[in-house]
């Protein structure tokens, strides 16, 4: 690639059309392999699921069957070496790509029986069995068409296939290695994962790792609005219109409990140095519980206010239905009641002689 931009150069179509693939096949792993299938974090129309197979398949990781079945196995095992398909405590390059590089768990590479559920969806396997034809077309076939209708088909192959297929292999690959040696635990310090906003940035909002690996069943990375996470953007977006349904999302409650749980860790980590420790540490761990309640009482008054609020709504709406229902039955009987006088009158009036 670099001697054909060398030699032959590189034009802004190309570029755009290689940004377009990259974030397109990126997110088709975010949002598709990883929180649709791997997690089941939401579900999707049967149009969205095809369009994401594609792209993950464009993204060349191997079918969503292997792939989601790797995964689970990661986070059933995350850290242990002889189990988790790319544990970080193998170091760097292992957890980033040189698992890939050798069959180190081959005697498990065809057992997928921790994705039944998987086998039953008929996208997943349409994708599996036909996995390597739908690679070369994605990749040769989708820009190779539109190198020709650029005026520069090996160009294009060349920029949006090959190029833009590495850069997204070694971003999704950082949430493998880099994930879990660069950045913050503020929710678990159980397992190797880290959150980290810069990351985030490369990975479509798959940095804020932490979070993942404690509540792997939410839809987001990215909890707050201002948190950058497209994938979570995206499947919003299609909800609003009908595409994507059932977005999971942690409560709140347990999202702040488990970093209360982690500062009051850290907390007793520093304090132990200190001359009188014990004081400070009971004192520490006394307002911790007193928080713990509060909070508790909090989230529980809160829950009991919404449930209220949609017992309000739903009687405003019970009410609506009600008074409409009696608008439309009295309209029908005073039409009846007119229609019976008139009638009444016709029969009962004496003709006149």
């Amino acid at each position: 690639m670099p001697f054909w931009v060398v030699f032959n150069g590189i034009d802004l179509i190309e570029i755009v059309t290689a940004l377009v693939l990259f974030f397109f096949t990126g997110m088709s792993i975010t949002a598709g392999y990883h929180r649709l299938w791997s997690h089941k974090t939401y579900d999707a129309h049967p149009i969205v699921k095809v369009v994401l197979a594609i792209g993950g398949a464009m993204a060349v990781q191997n079918s969503i069957l292997h792939w989601s079945s790797d995964h689970r196995v990661h986070h059933r095992h995350v850290d242990v070496n002889d189990k988790d398909p790319y544990s970080a405590k193998k170091g760097f390059w292992f957890s980033h790509i040189g698992w890939m590089l050798r069959e180190y768990q081959a005697e498990r590479y065809s057992d997928y029986s921790n994705c039944r559920d998987l086998q039953k969806d008929k996208v997943v396997m349409w994708q599996h069995n036909y996995y390597l034809p739908i690679v070369l077309i994605a990749n040769f076939g989708i820009t190779g068409i539109l190198g020709w209708l650029n005026g520069d088909v090996i160009g294009m192959i060349l920029i949006a296939g090959v190029a833009r297929l590495v850069a997204v292999h070694h971003v999704t690959f950082f949430i493998n290695s880099l994930a879990h040696i660069w950045g913050k635990r503020p929710y678990t310090d159980t397992n190797t994962a880290r959150d980290n906003g810069i990351l985030a940035f490369f990975t479509f909002g798959e940095g804020y790792h932490n979070y993942h690996h404690i509540f792997e069943y939410d839809y987001r990375n990215g909890i707050h609005w201002w948190q950058y996470d497209p994938t979570k953007w995206l499947i919003k977006t299609l909800s609003w219109f009908g595409l994507t349904s059932n977005l999971r999302k942690t409560p709140e409650e347990r999202i702040e409990k488990a970093k209360l749980q982690m500062q009051l860790k850290y907390a007793k980590r520093t304090l132990v140095n200190l001359p009188n420790a014990d004081e400070v540490v009971a004192r520490v761990q006394k307002e911790y519980d007193l928080l713990v309640h509060k909070m508790s009482e909090y989230y529980s008054a809160k829950k009991k206010l919404m449930a209220d609020k949609r017992k309000d709504i739903q009687a405003s709406v019970d009410k609506l239905e009600i008074d409409f229902k009696y608008k439309e039955l009295k309209q029908a009987f005073m039409l009846q009641r007119e229609k019976w006088h008139s009638l009444y009158e016709y029969y009962m009036t004496p003709v006149s002689a």
